[in-house]
């Protein structure tokens, strides 16, 4: 089955093409929404264009839409892109990376159903620490380029995801009711390397962009390695 990927070029649908495009379903296109709301409700907005610099290296064909981010009406262009892929690349079914939106996946579940399209969720429901640890058992290379919410500082823009930061939040968890995995909002991520990346992202230049325990690690230059 020919899948297209909702691809923000963070962890989760990163990872979630790495499933999808296995067997006898082939991912052949990546299609990335490029909002102008920061404060998207549905889609990742840090950094979202080095999606360009990820496709390359996966090897796979990028599609992108553009919106106004404006709530529930963002979902026109949305389908806007879906249709596109279908149109271009012949898409049978959409992929996510969704984990526990309820949000987000019943709008991309009610897209998919009015076009006849499969909606396929690799990663739904799965332990939020299980898919960290995966993440690194498989070798992903992943900083953090966004944060949302308390006690997450500026010292975690940028930081790289290891075996002892997991730990550390699961520890904020605990303390603090923080997702370990971002799922509540609480942190972005940006994806430099993996498994299936023919070559890795380099960044040369960047600032950050903080207040109030809320900021983005912005990249400035990129190039592949």
């Amino acid at each position: 089955m020919k899948l297209g990927v909702l691809f923000s070029g963070g962890k989760d649908s990163t990872f979630a093409t790495e499933l999808a495009n296995s067997g006898q379903n082939e991912v052949v296109c990546l299609m990335s929404m490029k909002s102008e709301n920061k404060a998207s409700y549905m889609f990742h907005t840090p950094n979202i264009d080095l999606t360009e610099l990820q496709a390359e290296s996966l090897g796979i064909s990028l599609i992108t839409q553009k919106t106004e981010g404006k709530k529930e009406s963002e979902l026109i262009d949305l389908r806007r892109l879906i249709q596109k892929s279908q149109k271009e690349f012949g898409i049978e079914g959409v992929v996510t990376g969704a984990v526990e939106s309820v949000y987000q996946a019943t709008r991309i579940q009610k897209i998919c159903s009015d076009l006849n399209l499969w909606c396929f969720n690799p990663l739904w429901q799965l332990n939020q620490e299980e898919l960290l640890n995966q993440l690194l058992k498989r070798g992903y290379e992943i900083i953090i380029s966004g944060i949302a919410a308390y006690p997450l500082d500026e010292k975690w823009l940028g930081r790289k995801l290891t075996k002892s930061m997991i730990n550390e939040l699961i520890e904020l968890k605990d303390k603090y009711g923080v997702n370990p995995a971002g799922e509540g909002g609480e942190f972005e991520s940006l994806v430099l390397n993996g498994p299936n990346f023919k070559k890795k992202i380099q960044i040369n230049k960047h600032c950050l962009e903080y207040k109030n325990h809320s900021g983005v690690f912005v990249v400035e230059d990129a190039e592949l390695k």
